[in-house]
């Protein structure tokens, strides 16, 4: 469970920057919560935030019962992060990528190495798995930083585009293994650019633009508020009133 309320964060030399203002909603155990939102909507910063990396300048959440900045140590325990990509140790492989994670959390030899060949198998890794990943390509790389951020099995799981980078069969794959998350209960949080990948997998939408929550529920939801045929037109359409809003303040 993610429980946000009035979450704000801004930047620059006297707050000028808006990031994330007074956001909240809740993200329960057994879905899929997306987040949707044009470049500089607040969405990375909002993730950051629950991932422990940057500290709220008002408002507060907590994740599995455990608040993101008092307890920051438990709320790491407790989640897996993929951000990108990058960070992996050229010099080991897939595998040693992985276990050096799993060992950082504690698992024992025998938990480590049945976690790493499930997610091996899973994501379709094992023709990677011995090989050093410098000169890995960008969808090899994502498969690895996706293992590494579930190695520990975590409760709740945060993904910031996910799918950049892969093909349309670790695509698919993915999708698989997120729905099988969330069927054993895993509170998922999922930001993409990609319309039909949030209309897919979404069980609720959050819409935000300008770093505010301008709407949330279902692609359904949406459609049938905005008279579109598609999420995509309706996520513009849920901008474009937005920014009438906006003018008309």
């Amino acid at each position: 469970m993610i429980e946000l309320s009035h979450l704000s964060k801004r930047f620059g030399k006297h707050g000028e920057i808006r990031a994330v203002a007074d956001v909240g909603f809740c993200a329960p155990p057994g879905q899929i919560t997306g987040l949707l939102g044009p470049n500089g909507a607040g969405k990375t910063t909002l993730l950051r935030m629950l991932s422990t990396l940057l500290i709220p300048d008002e408002g507060r959440a907590r994740i599995a019962g455990f608040d993101i900045v008092a307890d920051r140590q438990q709320v790491r325990c407790h989640i897996g992060v993929l951000s990108d990509a990058r960070g992996l140790y050229p010099r080991l492989s897939a595998v040693e990528n992985i276990a050096y994670f799993g060992t950082l959390y504690g698992l024992t030899d025998r938990v480590l190495d049945e976690r790493i060949a499930l997610l091996l198998e899973t994501l379709d890794m094992q023709a990677l798995a011995h090989r050093k990943t410098e000169g890995f390509s960008q969808g090899e790389r994502m498969k690895v930083a996706i293992a590494r951020a579930l190695i520990h099995d975590p409760p709740v799981i945060l993904l910031d585009e996910p799918t950049n980078g892969l093909d349309v069969t670790s695509v698919r794959l993915l999708r698989g293994f997120l729905r099988a998350l969330r069927d054993q209960g895993k509170c998922l949080i999922f930001s993409s650019h990609v319309m039909s990948e949030v209309a897919t997998l979404c069980d609720t939408i959050m819409v935000l633009n300008h770093g505010r929550l301008i709407a949330q529920g279902t692609a359904a939801d949406f459609r049938e508020k905005t008279a579109q045929a598609s999420l995509e037109d309706a996520f513009f359409a849920l901008l474009e009133d937005d920014e009438r809003k906006r003018g008309a303040a």
